[in-house]
């Protein structure tokens, strides 16, 4: 199974640029079959049905632009000058959306799936305190998974529970350990979503039945090449 590179990585630029052109055209309209729903709170398996707040991604519209990127850095990453809270610089490596590519052409904008199960939360050896938290919980509103800094213990415990069979969203801190690029959904407001030059991004509360549903990115561009190009075996693009 190919291995997917990291998001800076150069790509061919051929189906992006035509994909571009398209999603210009006033009145495009994609097929309902294209709408994936690649990442949510909620993870579908074995044909079941999950309710979700969700960000989508129509694989279709995506060129691999990273805007989604840069949108998601500068809102999770502010910058304070002269005690103003600031939009941060939007640098891609700091985003908890992250765009993998793929040859022949496959872009897979993959976040955090806030999985149903939470196998991060339930991974976490610290104690359950008086609300029933451990170092990783869930927030209740939005259903988004927020890490106590001043109990966690920096074991990488939650990572490793990721990494089997979701993907590996989240990676630890070198310096801390710390769990990083848990998605925040921008406290109901995704930015990835607003700033999509293109809609391939869309926001959507109610039920998530989809096959690619919380798959690692290569799983999901294996599928896509399958479909688009009848290739069983797609290549990492260099």
């Amino acid at each position: 199974m190919p291995q997917a590179p990291p998001p800076d990585s150069p790509r061919d630029p051929g189906r992006r640029r035509v994909l571009q052109g398209l999603a210009s055209v006033s009145g495009l309209v994609l097929a309902h079959g294209s709408l994936l729903a690649t990442f949510s709170f909620s993870r579908a398996a074995q044909g079941r049905t999950v309710h979700a707040f969700a960000v989508v991604a129509d694989l279709e519209r995506c060129t691999g632009c990273r805007t989604c990127e840069t949108a998601c850095a500068a809102y999770n990453h502010p910058a304070t000058i002269d005690g103003r809270t600031l939009r941060g610089l939007g640098n891609p490596r700091l985003s908890n959306m992250r765009v993998y590519g793929f040859i022949p052409e496959v872009d897979v904008p993959v976040t955090c799936a806030l999985c149903s199960d939470a196998p991060c939360i339930e991974a976490c050896p610290v104690p359950e305190d008086e609300h029933g938290r451990r170092a990783l919980y869930r927030r209740p509103r939005l259903h988004t998974i927020l890490n106590d800094t001043e109990r966690c213990i920096g074991c990488r415990s939650c990572a490793a529970a990721c990494a089997v069979d979701r993907g590996g969203v989240i990676e630890p801190d070198p310096a801390t350990g710390r769990p990083t690029h848990i998605c925040t959904l921008c406290d109901g407001e995704p930015r990835c979503a607003l700033a999509c030059p293109y809609d391939a991004l869309s926001i959507m509360r109610g039920p998530v039945d989809s096959e690619l549903h919380g798959k690692p990115p290569v799983e999901i561009a294996q599928r896509m090449m399958e479909r688009w190009y009848s290739l069983s075996a797609p290549e990492v693009s260099p």
